[in-house]
């Protein structure tokens, strides 16, 4: 009766390990901060390359802007405007990876056979 409580309580463990939701800290930034014109160049130079890519500026085109409409907006930006748009940008990522969803997978296979194990049954695969 103690193993099983302990396979059910290591089982409804990993079950709400692998459901709660990724949460990542960072330091918020301070609105004191004063924006120089070398982080404005930064700035403008990463959104540049984020405007570059060939899916984005595909996509700005469908949707009826020119290459010289975007750079006439991004001039028209503040600094604090441009800060904030290149650091959403950088949250930004196309076509995320799979490794949390490759390592659920493999949670969940090892707690099943760990669930095997343990009641003393057997898998037998007939061909």
């Amino acid at each position: 009766m103690g193993k099983r409580c302990l396979v059910w309580y290591l089982a409804a463990a990993m079950f709400v390990i692998g459901i709660a939701p990724r949460v990542e800290a960072a330091f918020s930034p301070s609105e004191a901060l004063e924006l120089t014109a070398a982080t404005r160049e930064s700035d403008l130079h990463g959104i540049q390359t984020v405007l570059e890519n060939k899916l984005v500026r595909q996509r700005l085109e469908d949707l009826g802007f020119t290459g010289e409409e975007i750079r006439e907006r991004l001039s028209q930006l503040s600094t604090g405007q441009i800060h904030a748009l290149a650091q959403k940008l950088d949250d930004l990522r196309v076509g995320q990876d799979g490794t949390g969803v490759i390592i659920f997978l493999l949670v969940v296979m090892v707690v099943i056979l760990i669930v095997l194990m343990v009641t003393g049954k057997r898998v037998v695969v007939a061909q």
